[in-house]
């Protein structure tokens, strides 16, 4: 008994993240109704916590298809109850790509569960937990684009119009990032089980280094704009118009005056 219960508890969604999805409801509600005094503190509140959810649905992801895959021990680590409390490392995972958004307006991407690869056999298995986190932003993308593809823009508020369109870049961008084939990065973690001994070996070192390296090409104009054009060309194509994604960017910074 005290073992079944115990796994309950393990996968049983918690409070914290009940909290950040309540926090995502209520200031998506001011967002759309206007309810707000400052429209831009409402967005500001409801992307970031959206944000947030986002992140967790993507450790989740890797965490789930690591124990239908033969790691059972990420129940005990609490990361299938969606607490980002609970992550290796909070600062990277949360802290650390929240601050990237309020500064950059970027998707950056964050490592926070532990996989214990060598209890998963087959390197299919190994491929797809690496792409089940970026494919939840791919999901998440398409969920935020839907009514702008779906033609079902019609009475829905210029502001949560906005909002949506700043969310759908971010999970976008964070697809992207996860999916470079960067050590470090989930792409690398894709197409790692296929590579030779020698070449893991070889590429080990660099990979607490990807992240900062990818970041680093990022701060280079034309690696900048060439990344910012594939962005804008995916949402051009989802229907996503960049005036309202700028938009909600604008009004997601409303500590910058423009919006007041």
């Amino acid at each position: 008994m005290t073992t079944a219960t115990s796994r309950r508890g393990d996968r049983q969604i918690s409070p914290v993240f009940v909290g950040i999805l309540a926090v995502t409801a209520v200031t998506g509600w001011a967002t759309w109704s206007g309810f707000a005094a400052q429209p831009g503190i409402a967005v500001f509140l409801f992307v970031t916590a959206a944000w947030i959810v986002s992140l967790c649905l993507h450790e989740y992801a890797h965490a789930r298809t690591a124990l239908h895959s033969g790691d059972f021990t990420v129940g005990a680590k609490g990361y299938l109850t969606l607490n980002p409390l609970k992550y290796t490392h909070a600062l990277l995972s949360i802290v650390l790509p929240v601050l990237f958004l309020i500064m950059g307006g970027i998707g950056l991407p964050g490592g926070a569960v532990f996989i214990e690869r060598d209890r998963i056999q087959g390197r299919w298995r190994h491929s797809l937990i690496s792409a089940a986190g970026p494919l939840t932003n791919v999901l998440f993308a398409a969920v935020c684009t839907a009514p702008f593809w779906l033609g079902a823009l019609d009475g829905v508020p210029s502001d949560f119009r906005f909002a949506l369109a700043f969310l759908a870049l971010l999970q976008v961008t964070a697809a992207l990032l996860n999916f470079l084939p960067v050590p470090g990065l989930d792409g690398y973690g894709v197409i790692e089980p296929w590579l030779s001994y020698n070449v893991k070996r070889q590429v080990e070192p660099f990979a607490p280094f990807g992240l900062l390296f990818v970041f680093a090409l990022l701060w280079l104009p034309a690696v900048n704009s060439v990344f910012f054009d594939v962005v804008h060309s995916i949402l051009r194509a989802l229907d996503v118009d960049l005036f309202s994604t700028y938009c909600g960017q604008e009004l997601y910074r409303f500590w910058q005056g423009g919006n007041q």
